[in-house]
């Protein structure tokens, strides 16, 4: 059993950036982000392969997000910059723990976390 712990979130205005850092209880083979907004459903943001270091993202969020591996073991950080009223949604941290298919896949993970609000104004 794997425990994630989600950090970060909260309320900005649009421009603005805001970072996110998930803590696994255990190892991991890739660790992942998806996001959820009212009324719609569960998405892929961005995703991190431990061995190589490979990294994978969402259109929407390509050249803005950047997933990239904690200072502590087993943790993984998402910076968001130039955040957009759509990137509005609760954020879950996730984990696979097995080489299965591609990163962008919700099913794909074995473990969720419990999810962090990101709210950006207009």
């Amino acid at each position: 059993q794997v425990q994630l712990v989600e950090s970060g979130g909260g309320l900005v205005q649009a421009g603005g950036s805001l970072r996110l850092s998930c803590a696994a209880s255990g190892w991991t083979f890739s660790m992942g982000w998806f996001r959820q907004a009212p009324g719609k459903e569960r998405e892929f943001v961005a995703a991190l392969r431990w061995s190589g270091s490979s990294t994978y993202y969402a259109e929407s969020v390509k050249g803005r997000f950047t997933i990239s591996r904690g200072n502590a073991k087993n943790t993984v950080s998402l910076a968001m910059n130039s955040l957009k009223p759509e990137d509005t949604a609760v954020y879950y941290c996730a984990a696979d723990l097995t080489l299965g298919g591609p990163p962008q896949i919700a099913s794909e993970y074995d473990y969720w976390g419990q999810g962090t609000q990101v709210t950006v104004s207009s």
